[in-house]
């Protein structure tokens, strides 16, 4: 398997082997599933607790600046401002 992985010709492992090239395609798209399976199921650290939090501010951030935007765009336009939807 970590010929094919490494680039080796698919016929030519598969005659050294005296495996059919549809077996060994096979088994490399189920290791590389289960290895891309692993990587997904790695466990939680402080990164991903500071990711979300980040995420969460920026979120906060973006829906200020749109509000913003909004109001500056009814004062331009000479529009009574909607106070319930302001910045605190």
């Amino acid at each position: 398997m970590l010929k094919l992985l490494r680039g080796e010709d698919i016929d030519a492992v598969s005659r050294e082997l005296k495996v059919t090239a549809a077996k060994l395609s096979e088994w490399r798209e189920a290791f590389l599933a289960s290895g891309m399976a692993g990587l997904k199921a790695r466990e939680a650290d402080a990164r991903d607790e500071e990711v979300d939090r980040l995420k969460a501010v920026l979120g906060e951030m973006t829906m200020r600046v749109e509000l913003q935007r909004d109001a500056i765009r009814r004062l331009k336009a000479g529009l009574p401002l909607d106070e319930t939807k302001l910045p605190k």
